[in-house]
């Protein structure tokens, strides 16, 4: 079975998915070698795999090139993401500078006891993931207050930072307003209570053996408790943020608002409005590189995109569906390659959700079950990706490289697995 008209040639696909092999290549092959994966940066990489991209581009001279590079680049989702990117660093920065993620964690961390730390963090990032709805909202909120933590007890921050991420992408996965549970459901023409249902005895179980992973594998941890500094006024930035996030409030509605009320909270405990200022632009210039990768990721995925790069993995991977078993993992596949050329699970369940409902359909899979893989996949490569908005912010906030968390990521690795047996004690059936 074909469902992709594309007349595009191995050759010509394999060339306009190119950039995302030089982006690997330079990136992860350079780090390895080196041994270290802060020296290579990752805007370089890009850099080098957008004008790889733009020179495959053939048949277009080179101001249409760098058009389509911008078009993307300055793309309203991209632009989108921007705003979050300089809300969110203002806000961590003037928290930070305020005491309000100090205060939190010693407040938090005085009510729970050392071993109890862990295990609260992954719950409660996936409660507020799942009552917020967004992933990237999540770890805005969560992330500073992860890093503290860490840097309380002396641990490891990308471990604090993978966990916040797991749980982000838990709730996302479930959340009946998360944008990706809409676009699968919508484009399977699913009820979005069963694919709820569907969701929930895979996840679940990851989920559960990931929190286990993370306790036992949890560093030892001696917290230390600044008494002095539990100033109860200090939480009320934090708790309208999370409160708001949960009320379903724009996420740039969220920041706004947090970064006012931090502002007037340090007014009141007689810190200098213009250094609250002053502290708000670091925040802000400290997002500089984040915001330069993902216009980067943006423009080359854009330059994939025009060259045929989606239509050929399209064609490639439908070329030769002959059972249910191979039909759900062809779906997985597609909306996992595509977000890969994407960066953006949503954009990649929209792009891939007709063909998906089209294989669905001819081998009688319930559209609960097309709808459930499209979303978990596109979620467990999102968060894999180093170059992904919510990996990329939270390494930013926490002032640590893309990849550092990628070796304690224990949820969408587990979940990766748990989906693939799923996929396999199927009941196969031939057309």
């Amino acid at each position: 079975m074909s469902v992709s008209k594309s007349n595009i040639s191995t050759r010509q696909g394999l060339l306009a998915i190119s950039p995302i092999a030089v982006f690997l290549l330079i990136y992860l092959i350079t780090s390895i070698v080196i041994g270290d994966f802060y020296k290579m940066p990752l805007s370089v990489a890009m850099l080098i795999a957008s004008i790889w991209g733009a020179y495959t581009l053939k048949g277009l001279p080179l101001h249409d090139r760098i058009e389509v590079f911008s078009k993307e680049a300055g793309s309203s989702n991209v632009m989108y993401m921007i705003w979050i990117f300089i809300l969110a660093g203002a806000f961590a920065s003037i928290a930070k500078f305020t005491g309000a993620i100090e205060a939190t964690v010693n407040i938090t961390v005085s009510l729970l006891p050392s071993y109890l730390i862990v295990p609260g963090l992954f719950i409660a990032t996936c409660l507020i993931s799942m009552a917020i709805g967004t992933s990237v909202g999540t770890v805005v909120a969560m992330t500073p207050l992860a890093v503290e933590i860490a840097n309380n007890a002396g641990a490891p921050v990308p471990y604090y930072v993978a966990i916040v991420l797991g749980g982000a992408f838990f709730g996302d996965n479930l959340s009946f307003i998360s944008d990706t549970t809409i676009a699968a459901t919508r484009t399977q023409e699913c009820n979005m209570r069963d694919k709820f249902l569907a969701n929930i005895w895979i996840v679940l179980p990851a989920a559960l053996i990931a929190l286990f992973l993370y306790c036992i594998n949890a560093p030892d941890i001696t917290i230390k408790i600044d008494t002095s500094n539990q100033n109860t006024l200090l939480l009320i930035p934090y708790l309208i943020v999370i409160v708001s996030a949960i009320a379903g409030v724009n996420v740039i509605v969220v920041l706004f608002v947090g970064i006012l009320t931090a502002i007037a909270v340090g007014l009141l405990i007689g810190m200098n409005g213009l250094k609250l200022f002053s502290i708000a632009g670091e925040g802000i210039d400290s997002v500089g590189s984040l915001i330069i990768v993902t216009v980067l990721a943006a423009g080359m995925l854009g330059i994939i995109k025009k060259a045929g790069g989606i239509d050929y993995i399209l064609k490639l991977l439908t070329n030769r569906l002959k059972s249910a078993r191979g039909a759900q993992l062809s779906i997985l596949l597609l909306v996992g390659i595509v977000n890969i050329c994407t960066a953006n699970n949503t954009v990649a369940i929209i792009t891939v959700g007709s063909v998906a409902r089209k294989i669905s359909v001819y081998f009688k899979l319930p559209p609960r079950r097309s709808a459930s893989l499209l979303d978990t996949g596109s979620c467990i490569v999102q968060a894999l990706i180093p170059y992904g908005a919510q990996t990329l912010m939270a390494t930013s906030l926490a002032g640590i490289s893309p990849i550092a968390p990628w070796r304690f990521l224990f949820y969408p690795q587990i979940l990766l697995l748990t989906l693939l047996l799923v996929i396999l004690i199927t009941k196969n059936h031939k057309k």
